[in-house]
């Protein structure tokens, strides 16, 4: 049978072995992006370990999407969308934020402030 370990005991064990660790408690997104994808963490659980100097940042939880190339392709769906509903591609580029990197929420998000 497991014994479950208290929080505080273990964080005596941690420091004695050397390593501190501490929660960030406000993060509610992560982004990581390469050359190739773009993966975003909704409301993760974010800690920063330090063992002999080196800083490891620890993400965990929260729900994962991943998305295509950050680069040039959103400025091709920037415009992409500018031409779809009618407006600028500054326009467009802030909607694409808004709704996350959707195309379609964009385009529907900028028709709907255009009509009311």
């Amino acid at each position: 049978m497991q014994r479950r370990v208290n929080p505080r005991e273990a964080n005596r064990m941690m420091q004695r072995m050397g390593m501190q660790v501490k929660q960030i408690d406000d993060v509610t997104r992560v982004v990581i992006e390469s050359a190739s994808k773009r993966i975003v963490i909704d409301g993760p659980e974010v800690a920063i370990v330090t063992v002999q100097g080196q800083t490891v940042y620890q993400v965990g939880g929260g729900t994962a999407r991943e998305e295509g190339p950050a680069g040039a392709s959103s400025q091709d769906d920037a415009r992409l969308v500018a031409s779809q509903a009618g407006v600028s591609t500054e326009e467009a580029a802030k909607a694409l934020q808004q709704s996350g990197g959707d195309l379609a929420q964009a385009i529907i998000l900028l028709k709907q402030k255009k009509t009311s």
